[in-house]
C-alpha cells in the first residue's frame, strides 16, 4: 500500500493508492499546519495517513512507500529534504509577512522517512509534471512545463525528455523570479516584488483587499477595476511564462492551480495573447494548455512518483 501526499501552502491532502492502477481511496485533506514546533506538519502528514488507513480498513504498517507532492523550495539537512516554503515558514519574511510561526525551516523527510519506509519527495509542479507527462496533457511531450498559478506561483521543467531538478531538488522556482520594479509587494520569502509577490492567490486580497475567487468574479462579471486588475495580473504571468518558453524552447506547457484552474475560461486567452507574436521564432509551437488531469492533478502528482 502506498501513501499519497500533497503538501500546498493552504492545504494537506493524503490518499492511499493499492498499486493496482491509478484509483487512489480514503482521501483526507485539511488546512496546512503552521503552528506548533517545526515537525507539526510532518505530525500532521503521519496522523492523516493513520486516518486514511483506518477509513480504508488497512493496518498502517501495510502502508510502506510514501510519494510527498510538496511545496517549496526544498533545504537538505543530512540529505534530507526539509521544506524551507514561503507560505508556510513564517521565519522566511518575518512577522510582517503574518504567518502564525519562526520556522525556517519545516521538517519532512527525516520523520517520513522513520514512519513509512522508503518516502520520495519531490517540488509539487516536479511531481505535477511527471503526472501530467504519465496521463495528462505532457505526454509524449519532451521540451515542456506544468505551471500552477495557485496559493504560490511555481513549474515544472522538462528538456529532451528530462526533468530538470536542479543542485537541491528547486529547479522550477520561477515564482521567485523579478519582472517589474514594484517595491511593495512582500513575498513570504523575503523578497520584494518577485512575481509570487505580485500575482499569487495569497497575495491578491494583500495588494487588492479582494480575495482571488472575489476579484476574478468581478473581472468575469464586467467590473472595470477588476477586468484592469486581473489584465495587469495576465501581464505579469505571460511575462513569466514568455521567459520560459525563450530560455528552454519549450513545445507545450501545462497549466493548473485553483487561480487557473477555476477560471481557466477567461485566463488562457489573455495569457495566450500575452505571449502570441513576441519574437515568433522562439514562441511560435509553443501551447499554452490547461492540465489534462484537470483538477487532480496534486492527488496524482504524488502517485506519479511512486510508478
Amino acid at each position: 500500500m502506498k501513501a499519497c501526499i500533497d503538501i500546498g501552502g493552504t492545504k494537506v491532502a493524503v490518499s492511499l493508492n493499492s498499486g493496482a492502477g491509478l484509483e487512489l481511496v480514503a482521501r483526507r485533506t485539511e488546512p496546512t499546519a503552521k503552528t506548533g514546533p517545526h515537525d507539526a506538519l510532518a505530525k500532521q502528514v503521519i496522523r492523516l495517513v493513520d486516518e486514511a488507513c483506518a477509513e480504508a480498513g488497512v493496518a498502517p504498517g501495510q502502508v510502506q512507500r510514501a510519494g510527498v507532492s510538496s511545496c517549496g523550495p526544498f533545504v537538505l539537512r543530512g540529505g534530507l529534504v526539509e521544506l524551507a516554503a514561503p507560505n508556510i515558514c513564517g521565519g522566511l519574511a518575518g512577522p510582517e509577512r503574518g504567518l502564525p510561526n519562526d520556522w525556517m525551516t519545516a521538517l519532512l523527510e527525516a520523520p517520513l522517512r522513520e514512519r513509512f519506509g522508503a518516502v520520495r519527495v519531490e517540488n509539487d509542479c516536479v511531481a505535477a509534471l511527471e503526472a501530467e507527462r504519465n496521463w495528462g496533457a505532457l505526454q509524449g511531450v519532451d521540451h515542456c512545463a506544468y505551471v500552477t498559478w495557485s496559493t504560490g506561483i511555481g513549474m515544472g521543467l522538462c528538456t529532451d525528455g528530462r526533468v530538470l531538478r536542479g543542485k537541491n531538488g528547486n529547479a522550477g522556482h520561477a515564482g521567485h523570479m523579478f519582472v517589474s520594479d514594484n517595491d511593495d509587494a512582500l513575498c513570504g520569502c523575503g523578497n520584494v516584488g518577485d512575481v509570487e509577490a505580485l500575482i499569487a492567490g495569497n497575495a491578491m486580497e494583500r495588494r487588492f483587499g479582494a480575495g482571488a475567487a472575489t476579484l476574478l468574479r468581478n473581472a468575469q462579471a464586467g467590473d472595470a477595476r477588476a477586468v484592469a486588475t486581473v489584465d495587469a495580473l495576465c501581464r505579469i504571468m505571460g511575462r513569466a511564462l514568455y521567459n520560459l518558453i525563450v530560455v528552454l524552447d519549450l513545445q507545450r506547457i501545462s497549466l493548473g492551480g485553483s487561480v487557473f484552474w477555476n477560471n481557466r475560461d477567461y485566463l488562457l486567452p489573455k495569457l495566450q495573447a500575452e505571449i502570441a507574436g513576441k519574437l515568433p521564432s522562439l514562441t511560435a509551437g509553443c501551447e499554452l494548455v490547461p492540465a489534462g488531469l484537470a483538477d487532480r492533478v496534486g492527488d496524482y502528482a504524488a502517485l506519479a512518483l511512486l510508478v
